[in-house]
């Protein structure tokens, strides 16, 4: 049995690391949110001791393959548990697999969370913004845990400037929004590689902003004054914190490692569903519906669309996990049929 659990979950079905995630991959701001490492402490293990290789787009950024973020996760559990990073930046993935199968189960510390990274574009919310960074600054209080990388007033600059401020949150102030907006509001706040947009408006008929909201754009009526303002996006990025992989489940995940295939497809499940067991037992009927509802989330997870880059990360996770657990359940259902003696 647990060979066969092993099978299903994709332990040791991938020993080379180059064969990991060739097709999916990451920037540096999504790996970050996926692995917990911070960027500035990525760069440093990249060039210190190696860790990983990304390969580099045309415009010169970093892109991580799924295999490179199973490995950063896996270091990063050891590391955090005590293992120095010069002693296992040069392990194997079955080495550094096989040391986090021997860690003990302290708890983790959970890692301190940097501030959150806002850019703002309008016409008069830049303005306030700054005001509100000069009264910060004479005051000398503590620092914020929102940090405003850029005010722009104009659209182009946004555009050149933002993708390289590595955002959170993308601020929009708008007057009015209408229904050919929504597609170039969640545009912006893709083009800046931000997880997450906040539209201020003054008027917008409801289905506008069901639209952008489903698209993770969060609107708030205006007028809103600077530290309302940072007090949003504050809680949006907590609460988008809380919603990640943690990076201790993400090192049993193997994101670029072969998904596992379907045991059961829809027509045979349909056959189990209908089937008598020999003895008054719903479990067969019970794994069905599982196995069901699991496969219909892989799929959606797969194919959600609309996805920024950490929005694509996320995903890769959730579909990746989420076959897995089905593979696993699959397995409990080919034991129950077996023992119920139904064919299928």
């Amino acid at each position: 049995m647990t060979e066969e659990i092993e099978a299903a979950w994709g332990f040791g079905s991938v020993n080379d690391e180059h064969e990991l995630g060739h097709a999916q991959t990451y920037r540096i701001g999504a790996v970050a949110r996926l692995t917990g490492i911070p960027p500035d402490t990525l760069r440093v293990w990249e060039r210190r001791y190696a860790v990983v290789t990304p390969i580099r787009s045309e415009a010169g950024t970093r892109l991580y393959a799924a295999g490179d973020v199973h490995r950063l996760s896996l270091i990063k559990r050891l590391v955090d548990h005590g293992d120095a990073i010069s002693h296992v930046a040069g392990l194997g993935l079955d080495s550094l697999r096989e040391r986090v199968r021997g860690m003990s189960g302290a708890v983790l510390e959970p890692a301190d969370r940097r501030p959150c990274r806002v850019v703002v574009l309008g016409e008069t919310l830049p303005a306030l913004m700054r005001i509100r960074e000069l009264d910060q600054s004479a005051d000398g209080g503590s620092p914020n845990p929102v940090n405003v990388v850029g005010l722009f007033s104009d659209e182009g600059q946004f555009c050149r400037a933002a993708p390289g401020l590595s955002a959170d949150i993308v601020v929009l102030e708008q007057p009015t929004v209408h229904e050919d907006d929504v597609r170039r509001i969640v545009n912006l706040v893709a083009a800046a590689g931000a997880g997450l947009g906040m539209l201020v408006y003054n008027f917008a008929a409801r289905g506008v902003i069901e639209r952008l909201e489903a698209r993770r754009v969060i609107a708030k009526r205006a007028p809103v004054d600077a530290a309302e303002l940072r007090r949003w996006c504050m809680s949006l990025h907590a609460a988008a914190l809380e919603l990640s992989p943690p990076p201790e489940l993400l090192a049993d995940v193997e994101l670029g490692g072969p998904v596992p295939p379907r045991r059961f497809d829809s027509a045979a499940l349909t056959r189990i569903a209908a089937a008598s067991p020999t003895v008054r037992c719903e479990c067969p009927h019970h794994l069905v519906q599982l196995v069901s509802s699991l496969a219909a989330f892989e799929r959606y997870s797969q194919e959600c669309e609309d996805r920024n880059d950490d929005d694509a990360a996320l995903h890769a996770y959730l579909h990746v996990a989420t076959a897995q657990a089905r593979a696993l359940l699959e397995v409990a259902l080919a034991r129950v049929l077996e023992a119920e003696g139904i064919e299928v």
